[in-house]
């Protein structure tokens, strides 16, 4: 129980921190809409309607992906420039259980996006949201929240130990764009990025959430990204153990 306060308090204070800070507020309220205008803008060239409604499905999970991708791999970092990395890592507390809520109030910011996406489609594109399966629909976008957030989670450990990893969250931003199918299927991808794709959470998850907009069944999707969801909070919870006896070690914890 103790555990499973600490996480609550972590994750509540976490999240009126992003709430309040302008940084985030502009990432996660700005950033979704200019993500779907450039998405819609280049399959509104050709008119196609069916089109229009898959780029605006993908549209509306890219700002969860971005919340985490840019946020997440500078957590550590953040945390280092302002003196309190000692601190956190010499906590009683378990460091993987002080970042874990944290990545996941930055993912609940992001849940955001996909409303903001959902009604900007809507009100400026004239594409309307069409699910067949509200429920599971709904289902597939927490699946989505939850996964991105742990590999959020997987990001920030990795600066721990190595003061430039926070560049690979912002690497994999756009990237995970194509990698994931948010705006282009993943059948017009090369041959050898389709593993790549596979390994990639989020990929299971928008599918998901593709089928339960079409009335067909999401339920091996989200099975699949359950699973490499928890891959992801399994390789995290080792690396930060490792990473952190490593700095020690080190002495490279502060790496200023």
């Amino acid at each position: 129980m103790s555990r499973l306060r600490q996480l609550w308090v972590c994750y509540q204070l976490q999240l009126k921190i992003l709430v309040f800070s302008p940084f985030e507020g502009f990432l996660a309220v700005f950033f979704p809409l200019m993500f779907a205008t450039a998405a819609l803008l280049v399959y509104q060239v050709d008119g196609d309607p069916e089109a229009m409604l898959y780029a605006g499905i993908g549209a509306a999970a890219m700002g969860i992906w971005t919340s985490q991708t840019v946020s997440a791999s500078t957590l550590v970092q953040r945390e280092r420039w302002a003196g309190t990395l000692e601190l956190v890592v010499a906590a009683p507390t378990p460091f993987a259980l002080v970042l874990l809520p944290i990545t996941f109030a930055m993912a609940t910011i992001g849940l955001y996006s996909v409303v903001a996406t959902v009604l900007w489609d809507w009100w400026v594109f004239d594409v309307p949201l069409r699910v067949e399966n509200w429920p599971l629909f709904v289902v597939a976008i927490l699946m989505a929240t939850v996964t991105i957030a742990l590999f959020g989670f997987l990001l920030s450990v990795t600066a721990v130990r190595y003061r430039t990893s926070w560049a690979l969250g912002a690497a994999l931003e756009y990237p995970g764009w194509l990698l994931c199918g948010f705006v282009i299927p993943l059948d017009l991808l090369p041959d050898a990025l389709r593993p790549l794709s596979w390994a990639l959470a989020p990929t299971w998850a928008v599918e998901a959430m593709r089928a339960a907009a079409a009335g067909e069944s999401p339920w091996l999707n989200l099975a699949i990204c359950a699973a490499v969801g928890l891959v992801y909070a399994a390789i995290a919870g080792w690396l930060g153990v490792r990473l952190i006896d490593s700095a020690r070690r080190n002495a490279t914890l502060a790496l200023t």
